[in-house]
């Protein structure tokens, strides 16, 4: 089975890019801009009215960041994996820099629920969550992986199914006990 003309296309522009062509970039950034909007903004739907940080600033942080990666790229789903990964460690790195120009000033408690991730209290414990993923990642890296794409990068199962080269269903086995654990861990965080 062939892929659409724009995948295809997308995947060409990807490998021309990691083989050195500069030029590719330049043709590749129109086309993923839109998803990549998409992907920021939702990660900032709920963020706090007043935050400094928007979705265009957080797309052209990560074309930034982007631009300097030396990487293989395999597809559009490689693409956005390695997107959702950038744009957690952005936030992080915002929400840390807030940290410490407020000097940790009340952060609250989450819940971890299908609204952790883009919930109402993720501005205060996104620190907690990424100190969270990364204890998931030093236990099982695929289910932190699979909290990443679904929640970070917007992928659907069946794209993060193919990104980890599993099947839908360990996809939704392995979140319900990412999702399980996470929220232990956090409901044990001093807040």
């Amino acid at each position: 089975m062939e892929m659409p003309p724009d995948r295809q296309s997308m995947t060409l522009l990807l490998r021309q890019w990691g083989g050195g062509d500069k030029a590719a970039l330049d043709e590749l950034m129109p086309v993923v801009y839109d998803q990549l909007h998409r992907l920021a903004a939702r990660c900032l739907r709920s963020e706090n009215p007043n935050h400094t940080l928007r979705a265009t600033a957080l797309v052209n942080e990560a074309y930034l960041r982007l631009i300097d990666f030396d990487v293989p790229w395999q597809d559009r789903i490689h693409f956005f994996a390695v997107s959702a990964r950038l744009l957690r460690r952005i936030l992080v790195d915002h929400a840390k820099a807030s940290k410490r120009q407020k000097r940790g000033g009340g952060v609250a408690a989450i819940t971890l629920d299908e609204a952790l991730i883009v919930g109402p209290q993720i501005s205060a414990g996104l620190l907690d969550l990424d100190e969270a993923m990364q204890r998931l990642a030093a236990q099982d890296q695929r289910k932190s992986e699979i909290i990443e794409l679904l929640c970070f990068g917007g992928l659907t199962y069946d794209e993060t199914a193919a990104a980890l080269n599993i099947s839908p269903a360990t996809v939704h086995r392995e979140l319900k006990l990412a999702k399980a654990w996470l929220h232990r861990e956090l409901s044990l965080s001093p807040s």
